[in-house]
């Protein structure tokens, strides 16, 4: 199967684009890395839809390229486009360790869980060059800070030493992402990730080493994933996850034109079918942005999917997940510093 053609939607805040004729392909892109100095690191979240207030992002971009990425809109605020720019102009925050670690000495900060990542994967391939997520990690370490991770790379196994560390002193909690289970299908709509098989088996090295690691079934595709269901929690049973997870499928703004021109494209047969099912799930549109319900999808596909992960998560003995369900110790501790001015108070 060919990789996916160069392709960047209409940037909606911009007046002026680019197009390319039709006998000329647009390049192909370059991978590029772009500088982000700003002193903000903490990101906050205010949305009822998700289970936690603080994130880290130490990239925006991803290399992983999936089509129904929700993130992908968050490249148009920065002028850049959410289709090949969101997966080739990657962002990085080069003094994400150092910027955190300001954070933390903070009063205002409280110890609380901190996510990565709330927008892109903190274990995209970026990170064997830049090491942001690592030096980030290890800033929690040293403060005794309760962390969650979402990510698709095995490249997490990398930090099984700070994994472990955070383990003893606070708190971890790991999701690894496999929406689907057909070798295919994945390369389709996540072209530059691991297979969902390797995935796996970086959940049974992450679960062999002792530590608190979920597999989140995310998004939940119908006419595409919803089939591979019982394939995914059976295989994550197996190997060593202790809970569950599942998002339904939204396309916000411009991801929908990427999801659907590449779905077209690279699994011509059954586009048709998986658009139809998604737009039955929502109203007849492609999205419901609408709080508590973009999320989870209605009617009798969306209603089946769910049902079928749920009675099989039940029979294997599976937790459902989120990570606001999780009881998380109260452990941050500011380190002392050796010749450091006692304070008064």
């Amino acid at each position: 199967m060919s990789a996916p053609a160069t392709s960047n939607p209409k940037n909606r805040f911009l007046s002026t684009e680019v197009e390319w004729a039709d006998d000329a392909p647009p390049p192909p892109a370059d991978l590029e890395f772009i500088e982000d100095h700003t002193r903000n690191i903490l990101s906050t979240n205010d949305s009822p839809d998700i289970g936690f207030t603080w994130s880290v992002n130490p990239y925006r971009g991803c290399f992983h390229g999936c089509t129904y990425c929700y993130a992908r809109p968050t490249h148009e605020y920065l002028g850049l486009g959410a289709g090949t720019d969101f997966e080739r102009k990657i962002v990085v925050k080069p003094k994400a360790g150092e910027l955190l670690r300001e954070a933390f000495e903070k009063p205002s900060w409280k110890g609380e869980l901190l996510v990565f990542s709330g927008v892109t994967d903190c274990y995209q391939p970026a990170e064997a060059q830049w090491k942001l997520t690592r030096a980030c990690l290890s800033v929690c370490a040293e403060y005794r800070n309760p962390v969650g991770i979402i990510t698709k790379g095995p490249l997490i196994e990398r930090d099984l030493d700070l994994l472990l560390a955070l383990h003893e002193r606070a708190s971890v909690q790991m999701s690894v992402s496999i929406p689907l289970w057909d070798r295919e299908h994945s390369h389709a709509v996540e072209p530059y990730c691991a297979t969902p098989q390797r995935r796996m088996e970086t959940v049974r090295r992450l679960a062999a080493a002792g530590l608190r690691v979920g597999v989140n079934v995310a998004p939940l595709i119908p006419g595409l994933g919803d089939e591979d269901i019982v394939r995914v929690l059976e295989a994550a049973k197996d190997a060593g996850a202790e809970s569950v997870g599942s998002i339904f499928l939204r396309l916000p703004g411009a991801v929908a034109q990427v999801f659907e021109q590449r779905l077209v494209q690279l699994l011509p047969l059954r586009a048709e079918g998986i658009l139809h099912k998604i737009r039955d799930a929502r109203g007849g549109k492609l999205n419901d942005p609408r709080f508590g319900n973009r999320q989870r999808g209605e009617g009798p596909h969306a209603q089946a999917a769910m049902m079928l992960f749920k009675q099989t998560a039940k029979r294997l003995g599976l937790r459902m997940h989120m990570f606001a369900t999780d009881p998380v110790k109260q452990t941050f501790t500011r380190p002392e510093r050796r010749g450091a001015q006692m304070k008064l108070f």
